[in-house]
């Protein structure tokens, strides 16, 4: 069987989309590596996998997107970040290959430089992407602030203005990163859009009806649904004495200072019947204050072991948390506070399976009549989970980077990889699509 390295980059909610992916290529006989936060060895060996650290220097490059104003200064400020790790990536990556010698990489759509050196080798190897897909369709919106899908020409018309100032703004970056990959050996990209669609195959974790329907998808785009791995974990004790409805309300893991949706939630759900849990993530607990005795406020719990047992999920929008709340038909209300959560918070919307809030109109009042709304649309939830399990999840995933690479026995008995399969081109989902593409 195979060697596979997935890489990730430094960001549990990259990581943990992927660990379905690795279990089931492990449980079909593949030897899997995964090489990711070094903080992560616990959860990934105890999982049966094993673990590679990535670099110290991509670790030391944290995102700072928080800090600056606007949805597109934020998205720039996080490509800069992905920029700044790329050319320690090549070297990390370089070093995993020359140890592992694996035959299929797999690789975070975040990490640039990894992604580049992947396609300089001249196999085949795969990407996965578990936030919203940047690349621009006739059926889907501008990238970014989060608009509704377009209905009419006006609307296209704001989409490619958009897409186009957009373009502009981030082309200095585009421009380094062309120049990284130039020493590589491998083409330039156009645009963003581009990062996309470079690997054989796109594992896109999500699908519709959360994900807006295409009428055609990039030719290497596979939406196979979210990946709702987590660390093992017991639902507290404590839960079986809340009374429903039950609100549990959560943040981002990595700091991007959202507290004012817990603030808003504790105010505004403190007369109303039910309990409130909180997660706090990268927010210190003890700033926060408990309305009554219904409400537990704790810095982490697994919501994979809890989310069977609430009514409505608060979120600042991730694509993990939202995701993970659907795939169990819970209703949710999202507040997106940046990065890409202005685009899951408008798919809730669309989807009809939650409510958007936006930052500038959160309130106590206004926050707790969108709990109310969302309560009544567990239809729309059941909905999208019932689409995220069609969609085919890890054993899809597996069957795709299968027939990217076969192994056959060399004449020393010794596995060898073998080019890509004719099974390896694009599915029905993903049929009819120009490859090269540019926002």
């Amino acid at each position: 069987m195979s060697t596979v390295l997935i890489y990730t980059s430094p960001a549990r909610g990259h990581l943990y989309p992927m660990m379905d992916v690795a279990l089931a290529l492990q449980g079909q006989g593949h030897n899997v590596v995964v090489q990711t936060l070094a903080a992560e060895r616990e959860h990934v060996e105890a999982a049966g996998v094993a673990h590679r650290a990535i670099a110290p220097a991509i670790e030391a490059i944290t995102m700072d997107d928080y800090t600056s104003s606007g949805t597109r200064a934020q998205i720039l400020a996080a490509l800069e970040t992905w920029m700044a790790r790329a050319p320690h990536e090549v070297r990390d990556l370089q070093a995993a290959i020359d140890e592992l010698q694996p035959d299929l990489l797999v690789i975070d759509a975040n990490s640039w430089g990894a992604s580049a050196l992947a396609q300089a080798q001249g196999r085949p190897w795969a990407a996965f992407l578990p936030y919203a897909l940047a690349v621009p369709s006739p059926d889907t919106p501008a990238f970014g602030p989060g608009f509704a899908p377009p209905r009419n020409g006006v609307d296209r018309t704001r989409d490619r203005l958009v897409t186009a100032a957009t373009g502009r703004m981030f082309r200095p970056v585009i421009s380094r990163l062309n120049a990284l990959r130039a020493g590589l050996g491998v083409p330039a990209l156009g645009g963003l859009g581009d990062v996309f669609v470079q690997a054989d195959a796109l594992l896109y974790r999500t699908a519709e009806p959360f994900e807006y329907a295409r009428r055609s998808w990039p030719a290497n785009v596979h939406p196979i649904g979210p990946g709702l791995w987590s660390p093992p974990g017991q639902a507290p004790a404590w839960l079986a004495d809340l009374p429903h409805p039950r609100v549990l309300v959560n943040v981002s893991t990595e700091l991007q200072e959202d507290g004012g949706i817990i603030d808003a939630a504790l105010a505004g759900l403190a007369d109303e019947p039910g309990s409130i849990i909180v997660t706090t993530s990268a927010l210190d607990p003890d700033r926060f204050t408990a309305p009554h005795e219904r409400t537990r406020i704790v810095r982490f719990l697994s919501h994979a072991a809890v989310i069977d047992d609430v009514d409505v999920v608060v979120t600042h929008g991730g694509m993990g948390s939202t995701q993970r709340a659907l795939a169990a038909g819970v209703p949710v209300v999202v507040v997106p506070w940046g990065r890409d959560q202005h685009e899951s918070a408008r798919r809730v919307e669309h989807s009809g399976a939650g409510v958007r809030l936006a930052p500038k109109r959160l309130t106590p009042q206004r926050l707790r009549a969108s709990v109310r709304d969302a309560l009544g649309r567990t239809k729309a939830a059941g909905q999208v989970a019932a689409g995220f399990a069609a969609a085919g999840g890890a054993p899809r995933a597996v069957e795709i980077l299968e027939s990217l690479v076969d192994v056959d026995p060399s004449p020393a008995g010794e596995p060898g990889p073998r080019a890509m399969s004719s099974s390896a081109q694009p599915t029905a989902t993903a049929t009819g699509a120009k490859r090269t593409t540019s926002t």
